[in-house]
């Protein structure tokens, strides 16, 4: 891994080594904000609705309130990142993190709580996977899908190292210590690391060849780039609903809430398998092709959770193979605009692009809830959901651009 934060890009742009701190550091950082400011909440939040009053209704609309101002924030952000770097903005959002659980911690009641939960939004905005991507996309091209690989490695260990943290936690403080100790946590860990890890040269922005008409503004008006972001929109809003009703599913057909969440674990399981196959997906496939396939895959996986009431290991099986996909789809969204446009304003398009994915990832449990009893049941919504990311691949099929890698 070494020669990853050592070897320069011969990419003729200046200056444009690896500086050796800052995978290390991201990947601390990915594991410790996902961890605290995202993974926390679901094992918190029975505990704050007991202890509150408060519906687990408003608690969620509060936490999915947070997801939405990250996905439009983003946009500013991947701007800011691409003419200035990632270090202020990244470190700043560090510290917005711990004073917005801080204010959480402290809510007296709902209207504060909501406040919190916005202001965390800006916080994921800067410090989540878009500023990181847009920080080794920047120091690592071309070759950053092993970095990008890397980093996203890291960010999946973020619930396997924080939400049993979290539990332990809760179960000898209250709630709101809990989020006192770890909005300390993430303050401790994370703003200095963003801070000096950082503070290597920005390198100029590379040339986008093939694509000298690739302006912002050029680009996020062009046909590919649109169907780009539908397909997007619609493949997360799906493959997000299947995360969040896999257990009620599983739970309406017989099975015990422990297997479950087995079941869901182990999908968890495959996306950290699926990261590591991506790049050897990405060298062996065209990038039009490998968005299709992808998201068809997804389509695929859902239709047959919706079809196949056991055996259960392989339900089980299943979920490991809709997990694999979807951390193939984490990579997938990472790179869709450097394969496309180059890497030239990749904070700003990746911002634009990830925006409406965001929201419909935020707004997904609500709809699958709405839709579940509507529909007649979870095999019902999963259906369809296998209909819209099926959509998703059709249309994807039309982001092709010309030059493309």
């Amino acid at each position: 891994m070494t020669h990853l934060h050592t070897r320069g890009a011969a990419t003729g742009t200046g200056d444009r080594s690896r500086p050796r701190a800052v995978l290390p550091a991201l990947c601390a950082t990915q594991i410790t904000g996902w961890g605290i400011v995202y993974y926390a909440f679901p094992v918190l939040n029975p505990q704050i609705t007991a202890a509150t009053g408060w519906s687990a209704s408003a608690t969620m609309a509060a936490f999915s309130l947070a997801l939405v101002i990250s996905g439009i924030a983003g946009i500013r952000v991947g701007r800011t990142i691409d003419h200035h770097g990632p270090r202020t903005i990244m470190t700043t959002g560090s510290a917005v993190g711990a004073l917005s659980l801080s204010i959480v911690a402290l809510a007296p009641n709902l209207p504060v709580f909501f406040a919190g939960w916005a202001l965390a939004g800006f916080a994921m905005a800067a410090t989540f996977y878009q500023p990181a991507f847009a920080a080794v996309t920047r120091w690592w091209a071309p070759d950053h899908v092993r970095a990008l690989t890397i980093v996203t490695l890291a960010g999946g260990l973020a619930s396997t190292v924080f939400a049993p943290l979290t539990a332990v936690l809760a179960a000898h403080l209250s709630w709101r210590a809990t989020y006192l100790v770890l909005a300390a946590i993430l303050a401790v860990i994370t703003i200095p690391a963003h801070a000096l890890a950082l503070r290597a040269p920005w390198p100029p922005a590379p040339p986008a060849p093939g694509h000298t008409d690739a302006t912002p503004r050029n680009v996020v008006g062009s046909r590919p780039f649109l169907l780009l972001a539908l397909a997007f929109t619609l493949s997360a809003f799906a493959m997000y609903a299947v995360v969040v009703t896999l257990v009620p599913l599983l739970i309406e057909r017989g099975y015990t809430t422990s297997q479950a969440a087995w079941a869901l674990g182990l999908g968890g399981a495959g996306q950290t398998l699926g990261r590591t196959l991506y790049a050897t997906l990405a060298r062996r496939t065209g990038t039009t092709t490998r968005t299709v396939v992808l998201i068809a895959l997804g389509s695929l996986t859902t239709a047959a959770l919706a079809l196949t009431p056991g055996p259960y290991g392989l339900v089980t099986a299943l979920s490991v193979a809709a997990g694999v996909v979807r951390g193939n789809l984490t990579l997938l969204q990472a790179t869709a605009i450097t394969d496309r446009w180059g890497a030239t304003h990749y904070g700003t398009l990746s911002g634009l692009l990830s925006a409406p994915a965001m929201t419909a990832s935020a707004l997904a449990p609500f709809a699958a809830a709405l839709l579940a009893p509507t529909l007649g049941g979870y095999p019902s919504l999963f259906a369809v959901l296998a209909g819209a990311a099926g959509a998703a691949a059709l249309v994807a099929a039309g982001s092709s651009v010309r030059g493309a890698r």
